[in-house]
């Protein structure tokens, strides 16, 4: 444990009521205000999230229906006591303890009121948070292919995943690690949980046989997962003439595909994940910035320099300063 105390220490800590407990059992009913501005039911991550924050946890509010809702980002259930009954599009599903269920943006719930000892953590992350996740997590299986499809989908097309992992260790120690950094934070505690977040993905995506239902893939979506794996591998040299020949389809139906699929064109996303690295390098090394854009393949230094601040409003020694509070090691 964290702090060396007993798992039932947080449980004690988790059982008072929230402020917005408070205001259910007085008012009995949701206030529709505190989690959206939109007319339609949309939880908005901006009533949760700091700026420029990526993910947050927090505790469900309990002792009532919630109507139903979507989000506009990606949500995850996790059971830490207790249970949680929801009707997830059409399906209804119980999750007992230790289980959990991830759901896109695109997908419509409603959640039953949790009693005292319900105590169900949701996960707030946001989509741009996986282009963290896909550097690292080029694997084939139906959760990386649920976050290609969600985040990267033309068609909104909800959808969710529901692991019964409650005996997976390696999967609870992760998550009772991520709920100990949420009841006990430090000044290390938001670096923690996006590092045990990104592992989490990896041990869910090691773990498919726990899924109850899997997502039907498509062809275009497949393409889709295996154009951010060719550029997450070859982005210092990548094209899409290269790409089509690998995947034996004519140059123009591919960028076609692309287009419609994920809204952007190949040479967009592929500038997205150049100025990604570019980013990590800049606060994580001493590099200096001509070499870091010959490293992601600009040989011109001043185009870089035009991309990087038309799409970061800064120039790159102005981002280096501002997000690197001392030297690398």
């Amino acid at each position: 444990m964290k702090k060396g105390g007993p798992t039932v220490g947080l449980l004690e800590k988790m059982l008072p009521l929230t402020e917005e407990e408070k205001d259910i059992l007085e008012y009995r009913r949701v206030m529709k205000a505190r989690y959206t501005s939109k007319q339609q039911f949309i939880i908005e991550a901006n009533k949760f999230l700091a700026p420029g924050a990526e993910i947050m946890i927090r505790k469900h509010t309990r002792f009532i229906d919630f109507p139903p809702h979507k989000h506009d980002y990606i949500e995850m259930n996790y059971v830490y006591n207790g249970s949680l009954k929801q009707t997830i599009g059409d399906r209804a599903v119980e999750l007992q303890k230790g289980e959990l269920v991830v759901l896109n943006q695109h997908i419509e719930h409603q959640i039953e009121a949790c009693g005292t000892e319900d105590i169900i953590i949701n996960f707030i992350i946001q989509p741009s948070f996986f282009n963290y996740i896909f550097s690292f997590l080029n694997v084939e299986g139906p959760f990386y292919s649920f976050l290609i499809d969600s985040i990267h989908g033309g068609e909104p097309f909800g959808q969710f995943l529901y692991f019964k992992c409650a005996k997976e260790e390696s999967v609870q120690q992760l998550l009772r690690k991520m709920v100990e950094e949420m009841m006990e934070p430090d000044a290390y505690s938001q670096a923690s949980i996006k590092l045990y977040v990104g592992m989490l993905m990896i041990e869910l995506a090691k773990k498919a046989n726990t899924l109850d239902g899997r997502p039907k893939p498509s062809l275009h979506n497949q393409w889709i997962r295996q154009t951010f794996a060719y550029i997450d591998e070859q982005y210092k040299h990548a094209s899409l003439y290269e790409l089509a020949e690998r995947l034996n389809q004519p140059h123009y139906l591919l960028s076609k595909v692309i287009k419609k699929q994920t809204g952007k064109t190949f040479k967009a996303l592929l500038q997205e994940r150049r100025l990604d690295i570019a980013k990590e390098l800049l606060v994580q090394s001493d590099v200096p910035v001509s070499v870091i854009a010959q490293e992601i393949g600009y040989d011109n230094f001043s185009y870089f320099y035009q991309i990087f601040k038309k799409h970061f409003h800064t120039t790159p020694l102005v981002y280096r300063k501002k997000h690197r509070s001392s030297p690398p090691q």
